[in-house]
């Protein structure tokens, strides 16, 4: 059983990766889909309640953010691990342009995710931390992280 948060701003490659890294295993829980904190707590509750992993497909910028997943998922005897997708703003902000319809986040709210965006720490919980950069011409290159403490 595992929990997944991905930590990263809009246009940094979360999605994507969930399509080609987590679909087959793993419950994609997203505030875009769902709407509301409300269904996103059933869906959680649902996953931890099943020993369903999941992932948590969100911008998740804090770590206030990600406690909340955190500390239920380890109630939960779930593993808990960190994806944190770097990004230049610029790129990030090409990619979103490039959306349309209700998918393309306002220009400010992708520099306001960008500006409080903080790196991952082994002492928020997780139990391993691994870092997604998008490569050009599609794909990833994903590292894990050793020392995040």
């Amino acid at each position: 059983m595992e929990a997944v948060i991905f930590i990263g701003i809009q246009g940094s490659g979360k999605s994507s990766f969930f399509r080609e890294r987590f679909f087959d295993t793993h419950v994609c829980i997203n505030l875009d889909m769902l709407r509301t904190r409300r269904r996103e707590e059933l869906l959680v509750a649902a996953c931890l309640a099943a020993g369903q992993s999941f992932v948590i497909d969100n911008t998740n910028t804090l770590p206030s953010d990600r406690v909340r997943y955190v500390q239920r998922a380890r109630a939960a005897g779930f593993r808990t691990v960190a994806y944190f997708f770097e990004s230049r703003l610029s790129e990030a902000m090409q990619r979103n342009n490039s959306r349309s319809g209700k998918q393309k986040v306002p220009a400010p709210a992708v520099a306001a995710a960008f500006k409080k965006l903080v790196p991952p720490l082994a002492d928020e919980g997780f139990d391993e931390i691994y870092t997604v950069k998008l490569i050009a011409g599609g794909g990833f290159v994903v590292a894990r992280n050793s020392s995040r403490e």
